[in-house]
């Protein structure tokens, strides 16, 4: 991959903040030691200058904030399967009319695919569209589907539910997949057609022209602190402009949730609805293993009103891989609920248990999913930029899929940012132009077509029937009509977030949970330590809290400290200190899931980028 370019300054320009800073260090040193208003900056759980701004912190005084620019025609926010559909559509276009139209994507994990995570059961349609000779420029889609198998289970048994064609739940013709490699492959792709792709880089700030337009992205600053001074090695981050910028963060981007704020996206659509999928990869016995095999589950270890369910994988090659999850919806009632502990729980289903037996497991990760459907689609496009992929919210819950519609988005926004931006006669009203067709080119596609159909069948599980009332939606009313009916569900009543779902703790019985085995079901820290998660400890935490006093008032007296159970990675632990109870915040565990941020009950906590390369290291997750 390349480097960016000119981000390298001066011998002059490094001398001189190289002496800024040791004044600003011991200027710091000495307002500590007399007592100064910086001690108690120190002892905050948040250090992040999100939260505790630098003007503020005389140890910035007169450090060199100047920061490098670079000019593109377009900017991709995130390379994951929209970001890189997106990239590779936009020099397909430029190359076919031989225009020149520079294209860069910016990546905050250390490697393409590196942060990528999902089950993965996919449809081709995008891909046959974007590269019809896919199989021969070598993707990794070498597992088709031969048997599709659902489950309603109980706890110690199961009862098959027919999957008969047409339903959002039938495989035929997709493919079991490594999306981690596929996306490696994607970036490979679109590096040849002339792409520039910038991994370890995480676009952390965005850039408005003085109109209010987008201008583009600022990356993560470096060299600083945890108690939020600079170091000797600080070094800014760069900007990169651009006449449009394609967001396509994932799910919950940091960067879109400002986007909706500034731009109002959010308007005249549902509030966005999530689940948390976990996911473990076994090596398994070959008697066990049956390639091309994909099983989906309901019902235990979740009770009927937990929307949820599991799925199994088995990956075809040289290695007899299973790829097993369990989702758990956020909108979950209960704050004792721990959602890792019910996905190993779950392992020891029989079902499960017998494929895993003898087996060995090789990776475990986690990640925020969307679960509202077409109905929590926000405004797709501003001035300057647009929304792609997952960030807006193009999973199919039906399905239990969204690559193919992330990556048809991403080609559709490339189609209609690659227009405006070489079109010479555009009158834009603002600095940065809004690609305003891509709206149309979208609910004119079948990704539109699709999720529309699809957009019952969600909330059909949020009544008091809960699953199943949602199974006999499915399989009653959806089958018939197919999406055709008159009417469209809300997800909750109201318009309510999963935060606001959780329930005081005195009010909801607690759950004993089996301890794990170590051989089927294992502890959390020894799960993370599988992801290759890094971050470096000496700088602020990027899981900042807006009021530090929040947690033990609220989420600890009234939740009983949800978020030490529903992260994924034990990064929120509540300890006993010689004052009482106090959270810590082991901001290095951090798999980037983002379900702090939705699910905290008091919406206290503000996920932000750490410093660049930084994360999970997946390896075809």
């Amino acid at each position: 991959m390349h480097a960016l370019c000119g981000h390298d300054i001066s011998q002059e320009r490094t001398m001189k903040r190289t002496t800024s800073l040791r004044r600003c260090l011991r200027e710091a040193r000495r307002c500590f030691s007399s007592g100064g208003g910086s001690l108690q900056q120190k002892a905050r759980i948040t250090t992040h200058h999100t939260i505790v701004p630098r003007d503020t912190d005389p140890r910035w005084k007169d450090v060199e904030m100047e920061r490098f620019a670079d000019e593109a025609d377009v900017v991709i926010v995130g390379g994951g399967p929209s970001g890189l559909s997106a990239a590779c559509r936009l020099k397909q276009m430029a190359n076919e009319s031989g225009k020149e139209v520079r294209v860069c994507v910016v990546e905050k994990a250390a490697e393409i695919g590196r942060h990528i995570l999902s089950g993965a059961c996919i449809e081709p349609r995008a891909l046959d569209e974007l590269f019809p000779d896919w199989k021969e420029r070598g993707a990794p889609l070498n597992t088709p589907v031969t048997e599709d198998k659902m489950y309603y289970l109980t706890e110690k048994g199961r009862i098959p539910i027919p999957i008969i064609p047409g339903l959002p739940m039938h495989n035929h013709g997709n493919y079991i997949v490594r999306l981690g490699h596929l996306v490696q492959w994607l970036g490979e792709q679109a590096e040849e057609l002339g792409v520039e792709i910038y991994p370890g880089y995480a676009a952390s700030e965005l850039l408005f022209h003085e109109d209010g337009s987008i201008k583009g992205v600022a990356t993560n600053d470096v060299g600083i602190h945890k108690d939020g001074s600079p170091k000797e090695t600080f070094e800014r981050g760069m900007e990169l402009h651009a006449k449009c910028t394609i967001f396509s963060e994932g799910c919950h981007g940091h960067l879109a949730k400002q986007l909706y704020s500034n731009f109002n996206l959010r308007e005249n659509c549902e509030p966005q609805s999530y689940g948390i999928g976990f996911k473990e990869l076994w090596e398994v016995t070959p008697e066990n293993h049956h390639a091309g095999r994909v099983e989906h589950s309901l019902g235990w270890p979740l009770d009927y009103k937990t929307y949820g369910g599991s799925f199994l994988y088995h990956i075809g090659g040289e290695q007899p891989l299973v790829a097993l999850g369990l989702i758990v919806a956020l909108d979950y009632t209960n704050p004792h609920i721990n959602p890792f502990r019910e996905f190993q729980r779950w392992k020891h289903h029989p079902l499960v248990e017998g494929v895993l037996r003898g087996g060995q497991r090789l990776g475990y990760g986690a990640r925020a999913l969307n679960e509202g459907g077409v109905q929590s689609v926000p405004r797709l496009t501003f001035p300057g930029g647009c929304l792609a992929g997952c960030s807006p919210g193009f999973m199919n819950t039906a399905k239990i899929k969204g690559t193919h519609n992330a990556m048809k988005s991403g080609m559709l926004a490339a189609e209609s940012v690659f227009e405006a931006v070489t079109d010479e006669n555009l009158n834009s009203p603002t600095a940065g132009i809004d690609p305003v067709s891509y709206e149309t080119r979208i609910k004119e596609s079948w990704v539109w077509k699709e999720m529309w159909s699809t957009r019952n069948i969600r909330p059909s599980f949020n009544t008091k029937y809960g699953m199943y009332g949602g199974v006999a939606y499915t399989g009653g009313v959806w089958y018939i009509l197919r999406g055709k009916e008159p009417w469209t569900f809300k997800m909750h009543d109201g318009k309510k977030l999963d935060s606001e779902c959780l329930q005081p703790a005195k009010e909801r019985k607690e759950i004993e949970y089996p301890k794990p085995d170590g051989v089927i079901s294992f502890d959390l820290l020894s799960s993370v330590a599988l992801t290759g998660t890094n971050h470096d400890h000496d700088q602020p935490p990027h899981l900042t809290l807006k009021n530090d006093d929040v947690p033990l008032e609220r989420n600890y007296a009234i939740y009983d400290g949800p978020e030490q159970r529903f992260c994924p990675a034990g990064v929120y632990e509540y300890i006993d200190t010689d004052e009482g109870k106090k959270l810590q915040i082991n901001a290095q565990n951090c798999i980037h899931c983002k379900t702090c941020d939705i699910k905290c009950p008091s919406q206290n906590i503000n996920w932000v980028t750490p410093q660049g390369g930084e994360g999970p290291a997946y390896d075809g997750m």
